[in-house]
């Protein structure tokens, strides 16, 4: 099953041609927004499972080109992130585990703008990846029950600000997660089109991310490079941070795809399998950079010479 927010908050159902709107599963609850209805059908899945799927096969669907799509969830109370989570192609042994925070406001959905700050950036990099939406609360969570919290994935994009010689931010003793003020400035997490159930994801450790800007390919990898899996990952943050359903864990990226968004990109990522979303990037500044890889950044990266974008200077 594939969750949407449309129009004015509506959850809805995505199907092969269009969306179901499937808003009276929410009726008796006191419903105040699209996060809010998301949860809602999150928290109480086991409940109203039969009912969407009796929707999701009989109702009818309204065209795509007559609704507009939102991010699934606008709001989350957290947006956790792994960080260099990605062995590059085989090219680097699984590092000791560190993550951080982006700010919850810094989501936008798909045909949304990514607005690029006016800061002292090196380069604003795209990070495409697979990310986990829970579906209940927990902490300190075992490895071995770390899948029951899953509820499902959607696509997401960690937009980075590189920082001439900013130190790369660690956690591996301290008691939470730091935030990342270079990856949280607003509009700097699009997720979507959709969540995609658990039970239609049957290996998540092996699928297909790609992430194109202006049909330019750049991103081209699979989820098995992947260096802690995604139960060694909800360990490690829900050690640190207390989850709740609706939040996002963001698992990491190859950083071998990585490149420039500029003023006037259309971005367009698509998981295996999950979905695929575009979005519009818009530099009131203007700045340029070279186009196509970031081929330093990715060398920099796989042979651990440096922290990304370290070098990287506008045209």
């Amino acid at each position: 099953m594939k969750l949407v927010l449309f129009d004015d908050g509506r959850p809805g159902i995505l199907r092969h041609d269009g969306i179901v709107d499937v808003s009276e599963v929410v009726r008796s609850a006191e419903i105040g927004s699209g996060q809010e209805s998301m949860q809602f059908i999150i928290t109480n899945m086991s409940d109203l499972c039969s009912e969407l799927s009796y929707l999701g096969v009989n109702g009818e669907a309204k065209s795509l080109h007559n609704v507009e799509l939102m991010s699934p969830l606008p709001r989350p109370s957290k947006i956790l992130c792994m960080g260099g989570n990605y062995r590059e192609f085989g090219a680097r042994d699984a590092e000791p585990m560190w993550g951080f925070l982006k700010d919850r406001d810094s989501v936008i959905g798909p045909g949304g703008t990514v607005i690029l700050p006016e800061v002292d950036a090196n380069i604003f990099h795209h990070e495409a990846e697979l990310v986990v939406v829970f579906g209940q609360s927990g902490k300190s969570i075992k490895q071995s029950d770390a899948m029951d919290y899953v509820f499902g994935y959607t696509c997401g994009v960690d937009v980075s600000a590189r920082i001439y010689s900013e130190p790369r931010v660690f956690s591996r003793s301290t008691d939470s997660l730091p935030i990342a003020e270079h990856k949280s400035h607003r509009t700097f997490a699009p997720i979507g089109p959709c969540i995609t159930t658990k039970d239609e994801i049957e290996a998540p450790h092996n699928l297909g991310v790609q992430l194109r800007v202006k049909n330019e390919l750049r991103v081209d990898y699979n989820t098995s490079d992947m260096a802690h899996s995604i139960e060694e990952s909800i360990e490690f943050v829900s050690n640190l941070e207390e989850i709740n359903p609706g939040d996002l864990l963001f698992l990491g990226t190859n950083h071998q795809g990585l490149g420039a968004m500029q003023n006037d990109d259309t971005v367009d990522m698509e998981i295996e399998r999950v979905g695929g979303f575009s979005f519009n990037v818009s530099d009131p500044l203007r700045r340029r950079w070279a186009r196509g890889i970031d081929e330093l950044t990715a060398r920099d990266i796989r042979e651990g010479t440096g922290g990304p974008g370290a070098k990287v200077r506008p045209l």
